[in-house]
């Protein structure tokens, strides 16, 4: 491995040019391909395998041209100072309002609430539903002005008139403020630790030109493969992220090897095959997380994680071919000034540094080589203590109700709360397929009869019947609102009590809706993480396994990794769930974690901290494998990669907290957890457990069984190949070369 890139490394420095057209000509054919294609039309949510989507596949099949996907938006009227909806005057203006909502061009139909009965029992509040044609990202800006201006218009006439609905959705994609928030942090980070601007700004075009070609390939695909916008959004933030790392990390080297006195070519050929092994190995660990998100069966998910491990390719790919391509342009400018004032040392006859002094990583990694017990002691028990809060984990969907004050979605989410009850804005809706049974409609009144007189449930509509007469459709109102334990349990009895309900009515029922189907997903994702986690954890270590030819050395790093995950989402359920510091990140209503937020925090966590496993100790391990002792290979390791880690750490953490700001609650959640993850990934678990553990276990923490050392394929990441005295014009052996 290590040889092999030593060759791409010195032939993109040699080609140079003929590497940058290409990336270019790369960039310039998916824009092309992405500005002209069609736009994407959505697919709504789906998740095969559960009750609830079932049902929403029978409802679409017995109702057709129903529109069991259309857009809809719930209008809320609320009669001012005390008044009553039903008073003639507010009548008027709601009818009235209710005329010009029907009136837009998509609008499939309109309710009457004084014809429905919806309005609230002490008369202060009425709502109409209004159906659309098209689902929501179907609905033209046209469509979507008329709505506001006839929220608008009611207004006017007197009413406090809110609105909700994934009609009133936003379907606009990436803003780019995170990302730039992201950029300009690390932009200051690269500076400080390198500087040069040439080298602080070399990582971030090359990541930007990653990111860009993944962005306008998912743009290019989102049409024919229905991708939604959380797609490009979670491939832009990893890809940006990954995409500076992998860069600093050659770029890092090549200038340690530049300080060695090595010639431009030869620096960035070391630096490729040595830096840019451990950039393959730490991006194939994230994208096997990445696409090991499609096992569990989502497919929002698995089009998030694929989209992603995209990005992650093409940053590697990127960073192992244009940045030594660049670095060719750019050989002197990348060195800060007292690696120039070293090479004119060596032209002088002066003598150049050689190795850097001691540092700050060494300096720790001394500290903690000296008290390595009380170190692993504190961090895990500070780990275990963030993780505590996992126990009080609840999952969902956050809605309206998860939304700012300063939303018309949230305001009307309060006063239909406030009128109706708490369980009225999570219906569950209840499907009866009588195609068997002797009198559907007896059927079907037996079923919401018996429904109707659960414990839990306030109201049940009166059944509605496709054209055929076999299948009919009715609304339940818990009393409970609908992120509520007592509304799962409501839904659970519901089905718990189907056979007996089912061999009375003769016909057949399923539960679906907004509700049931969150706690569904719920269920879903919580059976499918188990799973998730063997296939991805086990892979990841076999493959630590080749790396590291170590057996302790991977299973300490999945341990690692386990620490840091429960710890990050312990953070996200003391913010987001139980609301302390929710204030600080814009999260006015706590409430249960969104239902794939564990299961895709633990995907892309896991990545990216192997990534800094196989950064970190590589490095140790190649000290190791040249003769060092353990200990003082922890130290070697630490001095020439602690720096950089926490540079690179520094920088995700900079991108991903750009995305707290995000007005969508699932990706201000995404990007709270990242944050928090990377964090004490790398400054507790990589900084301080790895060197702890490593230095407790000595020698056999490279130990490794000789009949499985025989079956293991080498690689060579450390780059013992390579090994040559220093000197500018070092070549490595050929028969080093042959041999890997």
């Amino acid at each position: 491995m290590a040889a092999f890139l030593y060759r791409m490394g010195r032939l993109a420095f040699r080609r140079r040019w003929t590497v940058a057209l290409v990336w270019a000509a790369v960039l310039a054919a998916v824009g092309l391909a992405g500005m002209t294609a069609p736009e994407a039309e959505e697919e709504p949510f789906s998740m095969p395998g559960i009750e609830s989507q079932e049902a929403f596949e029978l409802m679409e099949d017995r109702f057709p041209g129903a529109a069991a996907d259309g857009a809809t938006a719930r209008v809320v009227f609320v009669a001012p100072n005390g008044e009553k909806v039903t008073a003639s005057e507010n009548k008027e203006a709601v009818e009235a309002a209710i005329a010009e909502l029907g009136d837009g061009t998509q609008v499939a139909s309109t309710v009457d609430p004084y014809e429905s009965g919806a309005v609230s029992e002490d008369g202060s509040t009425a709502y109409t539903t209004v159906t659309y044609k098209v689902d929501a990202a179907g609905l033209t800006d046209a469509s979507r002005s008329h709505l506001d201006e006839s929220l608008e218009h009611a207004r006017d006439l007197g009413l406090t008139v809110e609105a909700g609905g994934d009609a009133m959705e936003d379907m606009g994609g990436p803003s780019g403020t995170a990302e730039a928030i992201g950029i300009s942090v690390a932009a200051v980070v690269l500076l400080i630790t390198f500087g040069s601007l040439a080298a602080a700004g070399l990582p971030l075009l090359t990541a930007l030109i990653g990111v860009g070609i993944s962005l306008f390939a998912i743009t290019a695909l989102a049409g024919p493969l229905g991708l939604a916008d959380t797609t490009s959004t979670v491939a832009i933030m990893l890809g940006l992220a990954v995409g500076i790392d992998y860069a600093l990390f050659i770029v890092s080297r090549y200038r340690e090897e530049r300080a060695k006195g090595r010639t431009p070519e030869e620096a960035v050929a070391l630096a490729t095959g040595t830096a840019g092994s451990a950039v393959v190995f730490a991006g194939l660990t994230v994208v096997i997380a990445l696409a090991g998100l499609s096992v569990v069966g989502i497919p929002m998910l698995t089009e998030m994680g694929l989209g992603a491990a995209g990005a992650v390719v093409v940053g590697v790919l990127i960073a192992l071919t244009l940045v030594p391509a660049f670095l060719g342009f750019w050989p002197n400018a990348i060195l800060d000034r007292k690696d120039r004032k070293d090479r004119k040392a060596r032209r002088a006859g002066g003598t150049p540094r050689g190795t850097r002094k001691v540092n700050g990583g060494t300096r720790w990694a001394s500290f903690v080589l000296r008290r390595p017990l009380p170190v692993l002691l504190a961090a895990v028990a500070g780990l275990g203590a963030l993780a505590l809060p996992m126990t009080d984990l609840q999952l969902g969907m956050p809605g309206d109700e998860a939304m700012s004050t300063e939303t018309t979605q949230r305001r009307a989410y309060d006063a239909l709360a406030e009128g109706f009850g708490p369980g009225f804005n999570g219906p569950l809706t209840v499907v009866v397929d009588a195609r068997d049974a002797d009198d559907p409609k007896a059927a079907a009144e037996t079923v919401s009869g018996r429904i109707g007189g659960t414990e839990g449930v306030v109201s049940v509509s009166p059944a509605q019947f496709n054209e055929s007469g076999d299948t009919a459709v009715f609304s339940v109102v818990p009393t409970t609102a609908p992120t509520g334990q007592e509304t799962k349990d409501l839904v659970n009895t519901i089905r718990g009590d189907r056979p007996g309900i089912e061999s009375e009515a003769g016909a057949t029922f399923e539960v679906t809706g907004t509700t049931a189907m969150n706690i569904d997903v719920s269920e879903k994702v919580q059976s499918a993480l188990v799973p998730y986690l063997l296939v991805v954890v086990g892979l990841a270590v076999i493959l630590l396994l080749v790396v590291f030819r170590s057996i302790l050395v991977p299973l300490k790093a999945a341990a690692g990794f386990l620490l840091s995950v429960l710890a990050a989402l312990g953070a996200v359920v003391v913010v987001f769930q139980q609301g302390h510091g929710a204030d600080l990140l814009g999260v006015e209503t706590t409430g249960p974690i969104m239902s794939l937020m564990p299961i895709f925090l633990v995907g892309i966590v896991f990545g990216l901290a192997m990534d800094y496993e196989v950064f970190l100790v590589s490095r140790m391990r190649e000290a190791y494998v040249h003769g060092e002792r353990p200990a003082q290979a922890v130290t070697s390791g630490f001095q020439h990669s602690a720096r950089v880690v926490v540079a690179a750490a520094l920088i995700m953490i900079a991108v991903f907290s750009g995305f707290i700001g995000d007005s969508d609650a699932m990706i201000k959640m995404i990007g709270f957890g990242l944050a928090s993850a990377v964090l004490l990934d790398a400054f507790v678990v990589r900084m301080a457990i790895v060197p702890a553990v490593l230095a407790l276990l000595g020698e056999r923490a490279w130990w490794l069984p000789k009949w499985l050392d025989r079956i293991l394929p080498r690689v060579d990441v450390e780059g013992e190949a390579l090994t040559r005295p220093a000197g500018p014009e070092a070549e490595p052996a050929e028969k080093d070369l042959a041999r890997t």
